[in-house]
């Protein structure tokens, strides 16, 4: 029997801007990343969607990103990774007020967006951000692009870590998400998302845009929550994935 965690980004509202569609989502993930303030979220936002997590017994984590809410923290930054350090620490902070003010536990950290792809690819600043997490807590999870320089830092350091694998992304030859910027970056076909999805966990493999064929380690599937098709996707993956005998559950059971 296969497992897989599936994940999504949530809690992204943020004063009167309301983005995505948390409380339904959350009835088909396993793993919430909830954003902390920087690129997304605030206050009561978090609050709230911690509350939702915790009554669809969902897992929590937090979801750091870049200081650059009109951007969506999808704009790289030239940060240092002292920086990155700091913001990461002080986010989980955040959201780890939220949580323990519910008598709840966060299971893990999965970078946001820009910060994500850049650590993916930097070492300096997948080091810097994978020393925040340990420093605040070493039984916390890091959530990293699977086979990235993210998770490589986490693993050295002693992080349990997660590797992450995408169903609405598609893939460079180099094993990194196809950059936003390109046409072909996003999956819109459902069904060309769930194949992608099933083949990760069955057979650890997925097809790059180049028509190459690259090994993947599939741990947490990530839906994204702002996605116009985040709750078809969620739902049909999830039904796909139990008749395809794939378990879904948290990575921390």
């Amino acid at each position: 029997m296969y497992k897989v965690d599936l994940n999504c980004d949530l809690g992204e509202s943020f004063g009167a801007y309301k983005i995505g569609m948390d409380e339904e989502i959350l009835r088909f993930v396993t793993s919430a990343n909830i954003a902390c303030g920087f690129h997304a979220g605030d206050p009561s936002v978090m609050r709230n969607t911690v509350k939702l997590a915790l009554n669809n017994n969902v897992k929590i984590g937090a979801h750091p990103g870049l200081p650059d809410l009109a951007g969506f923290g999808r704009r790289n930054m030239n940060i240092s990774p002292q920086e990155a350090h700091d913001i990461v620490i002080y986010q989980i902070g955040a959201l780890s007020g939220f949580v323990k003010a519910e008598g709840a536990k966060m299971q893990h950290v999965k970078p946001h967006g820009a910060l994500y792809n850049m650590a993916a690819k930097n070492s300096l600043l997948a080091t810097a951000i994978a020393e925040a997490v340990y420093k605040v807590d070493p039984e916390l999870i890091l959530f990293g692009l699977a086979g990235s320089e993210l998770v490589t830092a986490g693993e050295r350091i002693g992080l349990q870590t997660a590797n992450e694998v995408f169903a609405d992304r598609t893939y460079d030859s180099g094993g990194t998400l196809t950059p936003r910027t390109e046409p072909d970056a996003l999956i819109h076909d459902k069904n060309q998302a769930v194949g992608q999805v099933v083949r990760m966990v069955k057979e650890g493999k997925v097809t790059t845009r180049q028509g190459a064929e690259i090994s993947v380690k599939a741990d947490t599937i990530c839906i994204h929550g702002d996605g116009s098709e985040a709750l078809t996707f969620a739902q049909q993956i999830k039904e796909t994935l139990e008749k395809s005998r794939i378990e879904i559950t948290p990575f921390r059971s």
